[in-house]
């Protein structure tokens, strides 16, 4: 009996040290094979050390591929405090060398951490730096690349461009709206430590930083670069509060250039107050605009045929009364009887009250509404306003006779841009935008693109084609004179509104502008430049903001090879102060004597000594200046 309690208790322990044994085994299997990963991983993380790489934020690019925001490389202070053996030495080298209080750079030495980024102090450090921090040799002190944004035209293009802060986060414009896709994937060098930081021999493992997508957009820089010299002109001659341009495709909506005063240097863009630096005036700025505002009300007139611009007539005496309150034309005593078209090219308030009147109430804010006022457009930038209208029930006689002629309600640039495209683009509002595509930075490969978002027909093309006549008329016949341009069909509006101060109207303070579009019978280009408080002249659109337009088209004519048409209306009245342009007739095949007949008044130059002609010089049938020379070569 008592054996075989012996045997069954040495049976118990052998069978119970077998199952000891089984689970050993059993757990260094689910140990080695099952959950090694997941251990592996947490031994690596006790172990390893990253010293981060930055990625490269995508490229921001024009619509041909050129640069507009770069990345240049620099590098950054990083310690590992366990690694430092002399903490005061290096201290007082690091202050030294970076220019900064000796006990900030100990904070950083005696951090109780694995990895500490020396931040600001130690951030995107210039190379002579670096090579000063380099040469001390100091253990634990590391330099590790990072990128850094650099725009490579300073202050083209700032707020559509905008900002990126020192951690390489969008903070405005399009490094802000497309922030997701620009930023990169951060890589790093990995490198193994005891439990005390010390370094241990074992491989270091690099990963690869991923860079970001790049953006291309639809500016096109040399435009651009034509638009930001007329404005740098507009701030030399004017000395204004503000001042702004855009160009844009009216059948697309893609903006194709865009720029404000006062602009900013995006490379150093903490030089610059808040206000100047986040505020993108030609989708943030809200203002009464004035006559451009009077397409509006023409396209919704001429829809609604309640006017016949040639048969139908009105007469300016000078002002027109609603509800005891008068309202004035900008010409003292009126412009006297006129078609309803020469109400256009004169510009004259009166008539556009009598065209809203005609519209009535209802029709008139709903064409307003329907061109995109009162809303934003929903362009891919940051800080857009949506300006202000009347609400419907608070609109009564002389609100409508105000809005007939742009007065009293508040839009912004961007919206005056997409609602006139749609006046002249053959009706169609679009929603403006300024990213064409997004693409991978190795391959190139599209992965996203915007196209043209129609959002309603507004008009007609019949009326559209009556308003881009009317906007050529007044520029040939018209207050938009100064926007004309010889051999080139140019349409246009002007636009002087009063500043309004705590709901009083200023005196002698005016936000000038010009809407004008070529060429007149098919608009490739639309351009509207709106100049805040000019100084030293005479605060009119037309004489202001015209010129201005005029310039940039004629970069756009030279840049775009636009060709030149003689097809549209001639430019009719001059004065004194106007370089007078006449059509020059053709003499090839004349003899001398008949072309002599032909060019009275021109200057001539002959080469050859034969009687008759047979090459001149300019082309025939294009404007030229009166009195200039005219070279013939003789058979």
């Amino acid at each position: 009996m008592f054996v075989d309690n012996i045997h069954n208790r040495i049976y118990f322990v052998f069978g119970l040290v077998v199952v000891l044994f089984a689970l050993i085994i059993i757990k260094v299997f689910y140990i080695q094979v099952i959950d090694y990963e997941k251990l592996n991983s947490l031994a690596d993380s006790l172990w390893s050390r990253n010293l981060p790489i930055t990625a490269d934020r995508g490229l921001i690019l024009d619509r041909n591929g050129k640069v507009l925001a770069d990345n240049i490389t620099t590098v950054s202070l990083v310690l590992i405090p366990n690694q430092i053996k002399d903490k005061e030495l290096v201290s007082k080298s690091l202050a030294d060398i970076l220019n900064v209080d000796y006990d900030e750079i100990y904070k950083h030495v005696s951090k109780k951490t694995s990895i500490e980024r020396v931040h600001p102090e130690g951030r995107q450090l210039s190379y002579e730096v670096a090579d000063e921090i380099d040469k001390l040799g100091y253990d634990g002190v590391y330099l590790v690349k990072e990128s850094k944004r650099y725009y490579p035209y300073n202050n083209v293009l700032s707020h559509v461009l905008g900002y990126v802060g020192i951690d390489n986060q969008g903070l405005s414009g399009i490094e802000l709206e497309y922030d997701k896709y620009l930023t990169g994937k951060d890589g790093a060098i990995k490198y193994y430590s005891d439990g005390k930081g010390n370094r241990l021999d074992m491989s270091e493992v690099y990963v690869e930083p991923q860079n970001g997508i790049n953006v291309n957009l639809t500016i096109d820089l040399d435009i651009e670069l034509a638009v930001e010299r007329e404005l740098d002109n507009v701030v030399a001659k004017y000395n204004p509060e503000q001042a702004l341009a855009v160009v844009a495709d009216p059948n697309s909506g893609e903006i194709i250039a865009m720029s404000s005063r006062p602009n900013f240097n995006s490379n150093n863009y903490k030089e610059y107050d808040i206000n100047t630096i986040n505020r993108n005036l030609p989708i943030w700025a809200t203002y009464e605009p004035g006559s451009t505002f009077k397409i509006i009300t023409l396209a919704a007139s001429l829809e609604e045929r309640t006017i016949n611009l040639f048969d139908d007539h009105y007469y300016d005496g000078g002002s027109i009364m609603v509800n005891s309150a008068r309202i004035k034309c900008w010409k003292s005593g009126g412009h006297g009887a006129e078609t309803f078209l020469e109400v256009v090219e004169n510009s004259c308030n009166p008539g556009f009250v009598v065209m809203g009147q005609k519209l009535g109430k209802e029709k008139l804010y709903n064409y307003i509404r329907n061109f995109g006022f009162g809303e934003k457009t929903g362009i891919d930038l940051n800080g857009e306003s949506s300006g202000i209208l009347f609400k419907y029930d608070n609109i009564g006689p002389l609100e409508q006779a105000t809005m007939s002629f742009g007065q009293g309600i508040s839009v912004t640039p961007i919206q005056q841009i997409a609602g006139v495209s749609a006046a002249i683009n053959g009706g169609y509002l679009n929603k403006p935008y300024i990213v064409k595509y997004l693409s991978e930075p190795e391959t190139n490969q599209i992965i996203l693109e915007n196209k043209k978002n129609t959002v309603r027909q507004v008009i007609s093309e019949e009326t559209s084609s009556m308003v881009r006549y009317a906007l050529e008329s007044v520029v040939a016949n018209g207050t938009g004179k100064n926007a004309y341009i010889e051999n080139y069909r140019v349409g246009g509006k002007t636009g002087t509104a009063q500043k309004v101060d705590n709901g009083i109207y200023m005196q002698g303070n005016y936000i000038v502008s010009f809407m004008g579009f070529i060429p007149a019978d098919n608009p490739l280009y639309l351009v509207y430049v709106a100049i805040d408080n000019p100084k030293g002249i005479t605060q009119y659109g037309g004489t202001v903001s015209a010129p201005v337009v005029k310039n940039i088209m004629k970069s756009i004519i030279d840049l775009k090879g636009l060709k030149q048409d003689n097809s549209g209306m001639v430019r009719k009245e001059y004065t004194w102060l106007d370089t007078k342009y006449v059509l020059l007739p053709n003499v090839v095949g004349m003899s001398l004597s008949e072309a002599k007949k032909e060019l009275k008044g021109f200057k001539l130059e002959y080469s050859g000594d034969g009687d008759n002609v047979i090459y001149q010089e300019p082309n025939p049938n294009q404007y030229v200046k009166e009195n200039s020379t005219i070279k013939l070569m003789l058979e």
